[in-house]
């Protein structure tokens, strides 16, 4: 499948870069701004910072987004469609709002600014989603619901905004402590984002059972304010490894790069392109932040944008808008390469946007007793957590080099393999939600309730799902992604959760006004004991097989990013 990882050899066969280099050679500098030295800045002495912030907004993001779907019908009295709809909103503007923050980080302030700048934006949104979770005990008789849903939704649609300067650059700045030229480091690149998101993790079973108990049993201003000081704990730490962070310089925007090359490509259409390559427009050498690209023979109509127009008797340097290079040409077409991988991932996030959903809906039609303990019903995520933290260090530990073995593969399996297998497990997941739902309510008629803790497998196979896909796909855009564009890359792969959820709430929208016609309960009724929420999970369980198809066809199709040269 993938070109690159047919080609490297065994891990055991790999040596570090020569004692002589003391520098790394990927281009990356320190705070001072000269050329990073390999022993005292970088790899996991300046990951430990970075993932440690990552921890502390981990536990702030799903202290919100594990139980939100219960505040909405609670404390401001939503039904469980608007709801459950509202959660995935939500959760799709928080991981599409990372296209801007990668914007900002490509083009103006780098990774590390735009990570502090978002995260003033989101500890003022969690200050402020505090208070109004205070308000009807601050207002007392005077309280306004109205005034209560604008003060919650200003705060939660903060925290959405810096999230988009937080998710594309932490991990994007990790993998940076990394040197991509040094074959041990490269490696361990890799284990980086196995471990970033197992720091995420860590961050949301905290919050799926402290802050999630704390939420239904104190208070939510208590189960708020708690991540709100974390946060700021968060910022702290972040701060206190500027010194040993490895720093890639801004290459110029990103996105004027691409739509140089669209412009410049329809204004040529007219021209012939050579038969010869080398007769396309290239610089001499690499620009700052960015390395020469090979040309490649596919989407040969933005070639067009390289052609170097007939002498027009103009003085002065050609416009970018009219001649681009060939590098920034394949700069597009790299990201291009990478689109139906993406679009094969929409579905399988909407499928997890399931777990703080309408997952959530149906364990609280079931019975939430277990021995003594009343268990709440977003905190049956813990087993989605406990699923990702187990399966980690099993497939970093365990599987990856077993599989190494076997396929000769630096990773063991390549990239679109690992995607491909939590595709499947997604569709498992789905099968099963759908046969426990199914047999609830076949309970539910006989007036005897279902145990909640039927819910916990489905959780655990979509986290043992996340490992290979949610995962891969940070790792995948990033490697894939041209060297100015890493964190756009990375916010290409949250954009894939964010379109996810949307469509996850389109599909609910469609779902609720076909099925409540006339009358009707419809699927996914308030009681949910009158509607048939099995056929929905039957529904994206049939989605998701067509997807995994999908996948499996452009995935054998798909050529790799492999032509950047010095």
């Amino acid at each position: 499948m993938d070109a690159q990882d047919e080609e490297r050899p065994l891990i055991h066969h790999l040596h570090p870069q020569g004692e002589s280099s003391e520098f790394t050679s990927d281009g990356t500098v320190d705070i001072s701004n000269q050329p990073a030295l390999k022993r005292s800045t970088g790899n996991w002495r300046a990951c430990f910072f970075i993932l440690g912030s990552e921890f502390t907004e981990s536990v702030a993001c799903f202290a919100i987004a594990k139980n939100l779907v219960t505040y909405l019908t609670g404390a401001l009295r939503e039904s469980n469609v608007d709801a459950a709809t509202t959660v995935s909103t939500w959760i799709g503007s928080s991981f599409f709002t990372p296209l801007i923050g990668a914007f900002f980080a490509d083009t103006f302030w780098g990774r590390y600014w735009t990570v502090l700048i978002f995260l003033s934006i989101y500890v003022t949104g969690m200050f402020i989603l505090t208070v109004s979770a205070f308000l009807p005990l601050l207002m007392g008789s005077s309280y306004d619901l109205s005034f209560h849903r604008v003060t919650a939704y200003l705060g939660l649609y903060l925290v959405a905004l810096g999230n988009g300067g937080i998710k594309p650059c932490v991990s994007a700045l990790g993998a940076d402590q990394f040197d991509a030229t040094d074959p041990v480091e490269r490696v361990t690149k890799g284990s980086f984002f196995n471990w970033y998101y197992w720091s995420v993790n860590i961050g949301s079973l905290l919050s799926a059972t402290v802050l999630v108990w704390v939420q239904d049993n104190i208070g939510w201003g208590v189960g708020l304010a708690i991540p709100t000081v974390f946060m700021v704990c968060g910022f702290s730490v972040f701060v206190g490894g500027r010194k040993l962070y490895r720093y890639q310089k801004v290459g110029g925007s990103p996105l004027t790069r691409l739509f140089q090359v669209v412009v410049a490509a329809v204004r040529n259409y007219h021209l012939v392109l050579p038969e010869d390559c080398s007769a396309l427009h290239e610089v001499a050498t690499s620009t700052e932040g960015n390395r020469k690209i090979q040309h490649t023979s596919q989407f040969r109509f933005f070639d067009k944008a390289a052609i170097v127009a007939p002498f027009s008797g103009d003085k002065g340097p050609m416009s970018p808008w009219k001649l681009c290079t060939v590098s920034q040409v394949e700069e597009l077409k790299m990201l291009l390469r990478m689109f139906p991988v993406w679009a094969s991932m929409v579905l399988f996030f909407a499928v997890t946007s399931q777990m703080s959903s309408t997952f959530i809906e149906q364990g609280a039609a079931m019975d939430n007793r277990v021995g003594p303990f009343t268990v709440p019903p977003a905190s049956l995520a813990t087993f989605d957590i406990i699923s990702v933290m187990v399966c980690i260090p099993i497939y970093d530990g365990v599987l990856v080099p077993l599989a190494r073995r076997t396929t000769g593969k630096e990773r063991g399996l390549s990239q679109l393999q690992r995607l491909g297998v939590g595709l499947a497990l997604s569709v498992a997941g789905m099968l099963y939600a759908a046969l426990v739902e199914a047999r609830r309510l076949a309970l539910a008629r006989t007036g005897t309730p279902m145990s909640i803790m039927w819910q916990a497998p489905s959780f655990a196979v979509l986290g043992a799902g996340e490992v290979f896909t949610a995962i891969g796909i940070l790792e995948f855009f990033y490697d894939e992604s041209p060297d100015g564009m890493k964190s756009l890359g990375t916010a290409l792969a949250q954009l894939a959760v964010a379109a996810g959820n949307y469509l996850n709430s389109a599909v609910l929208a469609a779902v609720s006004a076909i099925t409540a016609r006339g009358g009707k309960p419809g699927w996914i009724p308030d009681d949910l004991n009158e509607g048939h929420l099995d056929y929905f999970f039957w529904l994206m369980a049939a989605l998701g097989v067509v997807n995994l198809l999908h996948f499996l066809h452009c995935s054998m199709r798909y050529r790799g990013n492999t032509n950047t040269v010095s």
